[in-house]
């Protein structure tokens, strides 16, 4: 696939543009960036940085104007059994070790009936990648459960949260084609974190050595068979992870080719690394804030107005305004219920503090459902799903911020 990264470095391949001023006025007027151009803008300082922050808010607020979203969720680990084993990861585990564990119908029907009732919107189905194909124990698992398969589990994990009145969204790693069309009418949305299309981090010693899903050309054909089949799909890129500035600039523009294909990226989350206890990149740098932003702003340049654009705000607790300032729109799923299992050391803030701090930098805080307002149709929704999508925007529409949401635990 042409989009996979070259193993090659910005310093031998690319050209830099040198104004950014030029840059930066060409994108905002609906221009197409390219590869050089969005490199030029990646590695930006000073007053270049100033000037891209500023561009990317502008461009923000001419398209989405200034109300930033959330997405009330119950985090669900349908299982954290994984055959990958990344080197930054603390939520993939064997069966066995300490913390192993395989939610039962019924706790995901009761997490899911006890998050509707503090007032989610969406269920988050999250967990490891193609585990039965590495532990004959979780084949027993899946046996004993009545499914073939970890998709059919959680296709009737789906089944469970939508009776509770939630709306699910899946991330179950990478999914063939067929699976993705059999999950298509349990979900409104489904996603796949790109992470980086560059094959050197595949390579030894590499943070994917030991990660077969996270092949590049693997992510990229899911994110594409979900366009074909007309899923309304996130994905996003992970930064810190050892990529060059130039495969981060390739990750983003492989993202905007596959949606200009098919139209399909609802929302493009940038992520930054952070370090855990316990994995091979425990001492490794985190990006910093204005990494974060630079990122951030670049992306949304190169992606346009148009796209919903995320950064998890527990991930960067002190950063909300910085990263509002440099274009995003939204801030991905918050529970008042679950935590962020992939993230445990690092707790949701609170909606209500979130919304004062939105509101003091001029930005009105609204949650929103699983699947964005444009994509709410029977081109991109299953007919079944539209009934409980339309009432649930309705009663957002009723409600207003907040919600009925209540402290958190």
């Amino acid at each position: 696939m042409e989009c996979v990264a070259r193993e090659s470095s910005a310093k031998d391949n690319v050209a830099h543009a040198s104004d950014v001023g030029a840059i930066l006025r060409a994108a905002s007027r609906g221009e197409r960036l390219e590869e050089a151009e969005l490199v030029a803008l990646l590695e930006c300082q000073g007053a270049d940085l100033d000037e891209l922050l500023s561009a990317a808010g502008e461009l923000r607020d001419r398209v989405k104007g200034r109300v930033v979203t959330y997405s009330p969720k119950v985090f669900l680990p349908i299982t954290n059994l994984c055959r990958d084993r990344c080197s930054y990861c603390t939520f993939r585990k064997d069966p066995g070790q300490p913390g192993a564990w395989t939610m039962t119908p019924a706790e995901i029907a009761d997490w899911s009936r006890r998050g509707r009732e503090l007032g989610c919107l969406e269920a988050l189905m999250c967990l490891g990648d193609k585990p039965e194909r590495a532990f004959k124990q979780y084949r027993q698992t899946l046996s004993a459960l009545g499914v073939k398969s970890t998709i059919e589990y959680v296709g009737r994990a789906c089944e469970l949260a939508l009776e509770a009145g939630l709306l699910p969204h899946t991330n179950a790693g990478v999914m063939s084609a067929e699976e993705l069309a059999f999950l298509r009418p349990l979900n409104v949305s489904m996603g796949l974190m790109l992470e980086n299309v560059s094959v050197r981090l595949r390579g030894r010693g590499q943070v994917h050595q030991y990660a077969p899903d996270k092949e590049p050309r693997l992510r990229l054909k899911m994110i594409e068979d979900a366009g074909r089949l007309r899923i309304p799909f996130t994905t996003g890129i992970l930064l810190g992870i050892g990529e060059t500035i130039l495969e981060r600039a390739q990750s983003l523009l492989a993202i905007r080719h596959a949606h200009e294909r098919f139209g399909h990226i609802q929302e493009v989350i940038i992520q930054n690394f952070r370090a855990k206890p316990e994995t091979r990149m425990a001492e490794a740098p985190e990006p910093d804030a204005l990494e974060m932003a630079r990122t951030i702003a670049a992306a949304r340049m190169a992606l346009g107005g148009e796209m919903n654009l995320q950064a998890p705000p527990n991930l960067s607790p002190a950063d909300v305004e910085l990263f509002l300032r440099a274009g995003i729109n939204d801030f991905g799923g918050i529970s008042p219920l679950t935590k962020d299992y992939v993230n445990p050391e690092a707790p949701w803030p609170h909606v209500a503090r979130l919304a004062e701090r939105c509101a003091a930098t001029g930005f009105l805080l609204k949650p929103r459902l699983a699947i964005y307002p444009e994509y709410i149709s029977e081109r991109w929704l299953s007919p079944n799903l539209m009934p409980i999508v339309e009432r649930l925007e309705q009663q957002l529409g009723q409600e207003g911020a907040g919600g009925r949401w209540r402290a958190m635990p």
